[in-house]
């Protein structure tokens, strides 16, 4: 009896797991394969048709129709200076709260976790008319900055998680070899925080490169635009879209995050789990 109500169990977890699962990923394997339909199948087939063959004509279309390797190169520049500040910033101030004591270090600290709080919304028109003031409109600074300063609070949170359990011999280790505090930060802590590193790094670059509240209130300029903005060059007069050029462009838009998270999917959960448990 024991044993029938184990396997119900598992059987209703894994049925709920398989439930989960094809809710998350229909409608993004939905438009890749939406992407490969011809004109025509898309307009009179059924929707969850599968393409009769393999169609890339709706990728050409694509890039022919919009810049859209002008807006992979704003996207890839602000996300990798984005995520590189990230890192940097958050891996020393949570070096420095965690393990040099001041009398204000958690107070400091208080005031990071504080930005999780802040709703982006409400800080868009106050930057916008700073941003204004300041000429930083249109300008790649202008939409890396915030971005930064809203990853932060997570970030320092997730490294100073991981050096609360970082052993102190280590860093009096190296200082009793002369290390400075710097090399001890660059050459002992950084290469043991590589899986806290590749965490913040995934999930800030998929959420920089899909940003879009930002680039939508600080950039008009056609050359200056995100591929989450360039997108609408795929809506024509009077709202009519082309479906099968703009799932296309949906497609290789999506595919860079996905093959980079699936690379790194087992540092993200490493990362993630660091600090649970003491090593």
């Amino acid at each position: 009896m024991a044993k029938a109500r184990k396997n119900v169990r598992k059987i209703c977890f894994w049925a709920v797991i398989v439930l989960v699962l094809i809710v998350q990923t229909y409608p993004l394997v939905w438009v890749m394969l939406s992407s490969l339909k011809t004109p025509e199948e898309f307009r009179t087939g059924s929707v969850l048709a599968l393409p009769h063959s393999l169609n890339f004509e709706n990728f050409v279309s694509a890039v022919s129709k919009s810049h859209i390797g002008t807006y992979f190169l704003n996207s890839t520049l602000i996300t990798v200076a984005s995520v590189a500040l990230i890192v940097l910033l958050s891996a020393m101030a949570g070096f420095v709260l965690e393990k040099m004591t001041f009398k204000i270090n958690k107070m400091i600290y208080f005031f990071f976790v504080a930005g999780i709080m802040v709703p982006i919304q409400v800080t868009l028109i106050p930057m916008f008319m700073m941003y204004s003031r300041l000429k930083l409109l249109n300008t790649y600074i202008g939409i890396i900055l915030p971005q930064v300063g809203f990853a932060l609070p997570v970030a320092v949170m997730l490294f100073t998680g991981f050096y609360k359990f970082l052993p102190d011999e280590i860093i009096e280790a190296g200082i009793i070899d002369g290390c400075s505090t710097l090399q001890i930060f660059g050459r002992i802590v950084v290469p043991m925080s590589v899986n806290t590193i590749v965490t913040i790094v995934i999930m800030n670059g998929v959420s920089c490169w899909n940003e879009f509240v930002f680039s939508f209130t600080f950039l008009s300029k056609k050359d200056m635009l995100t591929v989450t903005l360039g997108l609408r060059d795929f809506v024509g007069k009077f709202g009519f879209v082309d479906w099968n050029a703009s799932f296309a462009a949906i497609t290789l838009t999506t595919l860079p995050t996905l093959l980079v998270y699936f690379m790194f999917s087992k540092q993200v959960i490493k990362g993630m789990t660091a600090g649970a448990v003491k090593a």
